[in-house]
């Protein structure tokens, strides 16, 4: 699976809002300096944001967006799928019966591709922003540091 810019931007964005300690409502301006993302960008995925509920948009002079959920509330996986990312690691079409091959059904593999999705959406939904602000993620996963000093392109 490799997420693409949009999830990983909306993670970017919604975690410098998260980590921006404001009374008031934070601008796309100033996340995009902050972040190095095109304002035009961030008004696209903050629509999305908004539309899902994932965050609240504020009109008017001192307008801006600010989470509908604390931080600690707040999982990237939600973020993810607000965004309109898939967290899949298999390609076949699953209301149709071609399946992975576009041919004949599934691959050979496909159980152990499903079941991965199911883990990266499981640990996806246990971190939340108020992890990653607070770097509390590194770890996490089980094993994950038999692989440091691996290479994992």
């Amino acid at each position: 699976m490799k997420l693409s810019a949009k999830g990983r931007y909306a993670v970017m964005a919604l975690a410098d809002l998260a980590s921006i300690k404001a009374k008031g409502p934070v601008t796309l301006a100033e996340i995009a300096e902050r972040q190095d993302i095109s304002i035009s960008y961030l008004e696209q995925l903050f629509a999305k944001l908004r539309r899902r509920g994932v965050v609240k948009g504020v009109r008017g002079p001192g307008g801006g967006y600010r989470l509908t959920r604390l931080a600690s509330e707040t999982s990237i996986a939600d973020i993810i799928l607000a965004v309109d990312e898939q967290i899949d690691t298999v390609a076949c079409d699953r209301s149709s019966d071609l399946g992975c091959t576009g041919k004949t059904g599934r691959c050979l593999a496909h159980d152990l591709w499903d079941e991965l999705g199911r883990h990266i959406y499981l640990f996806l939904s246990s971190v939340t922003l108020d992890d990653v602000l607070n770097r509390r993620v590194l770890g996490t996963a089980g094993g994950a540091r038999l692989l440091d000093g691996v290479d994992r392109k």
